[in-house]
């Protein structure tokens, strides 16, 4: 039965709506749509025909339909699959006491599912268009099939960080031109991935966001900039129409790409940005939040500025139950109606900060999403800092280990021990799952996310290239971009043709992925590393659209025995659950094994030099230990050797009727640098091995 009008406005019939759910609905006979504002006076519905200048009709919310500090109606036989709708909401402007209401602003709905306007990746918009970004009306008619989220434990997971433009948008992807960086372009890589190895793909940002919000020019070409990355949200329940290969087909071309996903066994996290939105500070334009309720919405001094913990001009005020309620709606709904299977939060230290800006024992927001039942198998990944100064790596809020954190430690660790000046006792708990951070607070080994490269800094490729960040090409005179990014160029800075600098580049970046995968906790790599993808020096590119970003897949041939390498080490972790606990190690043997489940060694067998200046260090990891002792593996030494001088390692003594037998030697050429799971050849001499200058080596004893 169809919804019965009680009122009519003009031509339009209307009736009392529904407060929830927020936004618009399709309802039998009609649309219902529904949108808070505690501060308002008076809302107005504006309604276009898809793609017109004008709108054909604007429909006040009339006072018999607000309900508390919601307004909602419903407006009868709207053909709502050529419709886009946006709201003027009236009230004080009061910048002092943050109220900036303009009745002349229309503003988009914040939970519009589809935004129109930004159809085709870099297309100017139209001139003088008074409201560019236009909330849509999806209907949910997508045949999922059987697909569900994998829940894939999330200690066996091998996760690739990557954009979705630029894995496929350069014409070497093999891709069809139509399709070159958008979601369906991703699905015909997907074997790439499946032989790459990896389980679990996190998306840069995908929420709607405008790529042409960026006024800067390349000061070395002209081209202009782009605000490429995406960490600048407008819509965040839509995905971007822009990523799409056919225009106004972005919702079903995501879920479409996320089940095939699913079919070949690799989980979607996406990267999600709930610390500041795209209107800026006082000098940003009114889109959506600060026309509705800026004072609700954003973190507000005292003298109705805007807080700025994220460095982009506002700050979500997270902790306010409105907008905490908004967040928890928002996951919902990409998890129930999107099937992903997790979220990483960018800046999530934001998260936990009151709406003054203090940083909460117990924050409500946190705690919410830890606890709810909808969320309660989606992996939680915190980006464990802002821009405001507050760290928390180790010391997030954990709530029943349900947070994991990007290990910003681990990754200034093993960058510093790579290049030969890092402390082997830091190393050590890195390797283990970091114990000293993670366990004093109720944490497990999968708390933390290990990284050495991600999309901010360096490639892989360039952390052994370059010594200083080379960002002039981004028009902000380098003033953007870490400074600290502890890299060794091995010698030259950028490119060279010196063949003694390339293998020990070459080498480098082997000992960074073997070290990586043999890590416990969860490793993630970055998009390209694996087939030596370069930024030229620039560590901060977020604003190129252009080759500096996208993925050469002519790398692939160029440094095939690197890929090579990087493929077998991530099959190799899959292979051994000796690498994939969940618990931290003891260094004891508690279950009369005759080995700890961890030793350490040094040039000598069970003598590790844990000096300041030691530059040598093993492990030995017993797999009868393997998940707690519930699964069997081998053996499996670990030599690493950082000093710029071969070192003999004394190898320890396995049981009777055990060998050693070498997968990875980063010193050795390829394809010697390493062997595919079982196939590992047994070595000679099985009392020592020579670890080469600046190399790792990885036995098996079998």
């Amino acid at each position: 039965m169809g919804v019965r009008y009680t009122y009519t406005y003009g031509n339009f019939q209307l009736a009392h709506g529904k407060a929830f759910p927020f936004g618009a609905s399709v309802v039998p006979g009609g649309v219902n749509f529904s949108i808070y504002s505690n501060h308002a006076t008076a809302a107005t519905l504006v309604l276009y025909h898809k793609g017109q200048p004008e709108p054909f009709a604007e429909i006040p919310f009339l006072r018999e339909f607000r309900l508390g500090n919601v307004v909602s109606m419903v407006v009868l036989d709207l053909d709502y699959e050529n419709l886009e709708y946006g709201y003027r909401i009236d009230g004080p402007y009061s910048p002092r006491e943050g109220h900036r209401f303009d009745p002349t602003k229309i503003l988009l709905d914040p939970y519009a599912q589809a935004i129109g306007g930004r159809e085709i990746w870099g297309e100017t918009p139209r001139s003088n268009d008074f409201y560019p970004y236009r909330a849509r009306i999806v209907t949910e008619d997508f045949n999922w099939e059987d697909d569900r989220p994998l829940e894939i434990p999330t200690e066996d997971l091998v996760i690739y960080e990557m954009h979705v433009r630029g894995f496929t948008r350069h014409a070497s992807s093999g891709v069809s031109s139509d399709k070159r960086g958008t979601y369906a372009g991703l699905i015909e890589k997907i074997p790439y991935l499946k032989e790459l190895g990896v389980n679990c793909v996190e998306l840069m940002p995908i929420f709607e966001f405008d790529e042409l919000d960026n006024p800067r020019q390349n000061p070395l070409t002209g081209e202009r900039l782009y605000n490429y990355w995406g960490y600048s949200t407008i819509g965040f329940y839509a995905p971007k129409a822009g990523y799409s290969s056919a225009p106004g087909q972005q919702v079903n071309e995501l879920k479409t790409l996320i089940k095939a996903l699913h079919h070949n066994g690799i989980e979607v996290i996406l990267d999600v940005v709930f610390n500041h939105t795209a209107e800026g500070n006082e000098q940003g334009e009114t889109i959506s939040f600060r026309g509705l309720d800026n004072k609700t919405y954003y973190m507000l001094a005292p003298d109705g500025s805007y807080y700025n913990f994220s460095g982009c001009g506002n700050t979500l005020n997270c902790n306010h139950p409105v907008v905490r309620n908004f967040v928890l709606d928002c996951l919902r709904y990409w998890a129930s109606e999107y099937h992903i299977d997790g979220f990483r939060f960018d800046l999530a230290s934001i998260l936990g900060r009151a709406p003054n800006g203090e940083p909460l024992i117990n924050p409500p927001l946190l705690e919410i999403l830890a606890y709810d039942p909808v969320l309660a198998k989606c992996k939680l990944i915190a980006e464990a800092w802002d821009a405001g100064g507050l760290y928390q790596v180790g010391s997030f809020p954990r709530y029943h280990q349900r947070w994991e954190e990007w290990n910003g430690k681990y990754r200034d660790a093993m960058r510093n021990f790579l290049k030969g000046t890092g402390d082997v006792k830091e190393i050590a708990l890195r390797l283990q799952g970091s114990p000293d951070l993670y366990a004093k607070s109720g944490g497990t080994v999968d708390s933390s996310v290990n990284f050495i490269t991600a999309h901010d800094g360096f490639t892989l490729a360039d952390l052994v290239s370059y010594n200083e960040k080379h960002n002039e090409a981004n028009g902000e005179d380098s003033r953007d971009g870490a400074n600290d990014n502890e890299s060794w160029n091995c010698g030259v800075e950028g490119v060279t043709a010196d063949p003694d600098i390339l293998n020990l580049r070459q080498r480098q970046m082997r000992n960074a992925i073997a070290l990586l995968m043999v890590s416990q906790g969860i490793p993630m790599i970055l998009m390209g590393d694996e087939m030596g993808r370069s930024q030229q020096g620039n560590n901060n590119t977020y604003c190129h659209d252009s080759e500096l970003n996208w993925l050469n897949w002519n790398l692939l041939k160029t440094n095939l025995s690197f890929f090579r390498f990087v493929k077998n080490c991530i099959a190799f972790r899959h292979a051994h659950p000796m690498l994939r606990n969940r618990q931290f190690f003891t260094g004891e043997d508690y279950m009369g094994f005759g080995f700890p489940d961890i030793s350490w060694h040094g040039v000598e067998a069970g003598k590790p030099d844990w000096a300041d200046y030691s530059r040598a260090l093993a492990f030995l990891l017993c797999g009868k230990y393997a998940k707690g002792g519930t699964e069997h593996d081998d053996f499996i030494y670990v030599a690493m050797n950082t000093h710029w001088e071969p070192h003999s390692f004394e190898l320890p003594k396995l049981p009777p009727g055990l060998t050693w037998h070498t997968f990875i030697n980063t010193f050795a050429k390829s394809p010697q640098d390493i062997h595919e799971p079982g196939t590992e050849p047994s070595i000679v001499n099985q009392k020592q091995i020579l670890v080469g200058e600046r190399s790792v080596v990885v036995l098996l004893g079998k």
